[in-house]
């Protein structure tokens, strides 16, 4: 379907440096030339989000002025998303709306910046909404630095109406990039086990939804147990482990089309998959004869082959951005610890090195290769934490009676795991739940989820 770019009634014959940018699944995007600047001049807005404290950046996210009724409905809905998104990261505190002093009509041209200063706002927000005549929704937005008076951001969104949702969280990331240099992580979704019905009968289901929790449905029917969902590369397929007929075997899923089939019929019991980088094979655990070890798979030839072979328990493998890198965790040193080997199974070496006689496993490598999140159990307590590559730096950013399963955002900042309290004398309690945190262990929050849930895994970006 072609998609045509409307110019902005801002912009001029001039299209700015950045163009058109790109087409994502319905999603045109074009950039809005700056307006002309005035006022003294400033180094840019930006986060360092380097430091291990960071005070939220105030902004205000005004209503998306629209002509129309319709319209105006969804520019306000688009803001809500936008400054839900931001808030969530941590480093950024929205506005309330009640204390702003200029009104969204009225900041069409340029806003009155000494209004936005009266109320401490450092970032503003603008835009606009408006329905063409094909029936295409239309929106635009602005990021402005407030103090030097100058436009940091300006893009033009041209999709279908119901995506409106989509629209809103890739002005969040764009936000989120601009004033942090790191990339947004809004535009994405999670997968994760739904849980329902008593601890004794569990019924699980795979469920999928935004990362904000909208936009969420169900991907089995639960008459089957399911486990340790993981994304492809290109977040249109998932790896999963499903019981059927009390059977163990892995299974591929694609998202669109709602298709699985199973990934091979292997004599023993297959658990933890994962996709490579490429998404040309998947690396799990197989256990044979009491014994678990290492292989991966081709996909287009369905090629198996063994990565470990030691008489210990070798499981949870995750690859390295590049490739070139398997972490797992194995009991082969005598108790559950992190290893890192080649990606053709060579030269394995032990990482987990932490005090105590803590148990590490569930290690999985971050997006951007720098560190490997991990579980941690020790002295009756669950821990989240990351460590270096090379196992050094270990950080522990949460505890609880039962924290597991990290999976990272893409840009390598928040990881989400789920928690599950202490069970009580009469069955009640330890239900698990999703949660967030980012890496410097103080923004930990609640995922919102329709029932219980565990096992989450964090998609690519959807848009490339």
């Amino acid at each position: 379907m072609n998609k045509k770019i409307i110019p902005s009634p801002l912009a001029s014959a001039h299209v700015s440096r950045r163009g058109m940018l790109k087409t994502v699944a319905g999603v045109s995007v074009a950039a809005l030339a700056p307006v002309p600047a005035w006022g003294q001049a400033r180094g840019p807005l930006r986060i360092d989000i380097t430091r291990g404290n960071v005070d939220p950046l105030p902004v205000a996210v005004t209503d998306l002025f629209s002509d129309t009724e319709n319209g105006r409905g969804i520019g306000q809905n688009i803001s809500r998303v936008v400054a839900a998104d931001l808030e969530r990261s941590g480093l950024f505190r929205p506005i309330a709306a009640n204390l702003f002093l200029q009104r969204p009509e009225d900041m069409q041209l340029r806003p009155r910046f000494v209004d936005w200063r009266q109320i401490n706002a450092q970032g503003l927000v603008t835009g606009r909404v408006a329905l063409e005549v094909d029936g295409r929704l239309r929106v635009e937005f602005r990021l402005w630095d407030v103090f030097s008076e100058q436009q940091m951001a300006g893009l033009a969104y041209t999709s279908a109406p119901d995506t409106w949702r989509r629209v809103a969280h890739l002005i969040a990331d764009e936000i989120y990039e601009r004033l942090t240099g790191e990339n947004g992580y809004f535009d994405t979704r999670v997968v994760y086990v739904s849980e329902s019905g008593s601890a004794l009968n569990r019924v699980k289901r795979l469920a999928i939804m935004d990362q904000d929790g909208a936009n969420h449905r169900f991907l089995t029917d639960g008459s089957y147990l399911v486990l340790t969902p993981r994304f492809s590369p290109t977040a249109q397929e998932i790896t999963y482990l499903a019981y059927v007929n009390n059977r163990p075997r892995v299974y591929i899923y694609n998202i669109d089309t709602g298709q699985q089939e199973v990934l091979g019929d292997f004599p023993g019991m297959t658990y933890a998959p994962r996709f490579s980088p490429d998404g040309r094979r998947v690396v799990m655990s197989l256990a044979q004869a009491g014994n678990s070890d290492i292989y991966t798979m081709d996909l287009h030839t369905r090629e198996v082959r063994r990565l470990t072979n030691n008489p210990a328990i070798d499981t949870s493998p995750s690859y390295a951005p590049d490739g070139g890198q398997v972490t797992f965790n194995s009991d082969r040193g005598g108790t559950q610890q992190l290893y890192v080997m080649r990606a053709d199974g060579n030269d394995a070496k032990r990482i987990s090195f932490g005090t105590g006689a803590g148990r590490y496993a569930t290690p999985v490598w971050s997006p951007r290769g720098d560190l490997i999140a991990f579980t941690k159990f020790e002295a009756g307590t669950f821990y989240i934490g990351v460590m270096r590559p090379d196992g050094s730096g270990e950080r522990l950013l949460t505890e609880s009676f039962l924290v597991e399963g990290p999976t990272w955002a893409p840009n390598g900042r928040v990881l989400m795991y789920y928690r599950q309290g202490r069970q009580n004398n009469d069955g009640t309690g330890g239900e698990p739940q999703l949660w967030s945190i980012d890496l410097t262990g103080r923004n930990e929050r609640r995922v919102v989820t329709p029932a219980l849930g565990s096992d989450p895994a964090w998609s690519p970006p959807l848009s490339p």
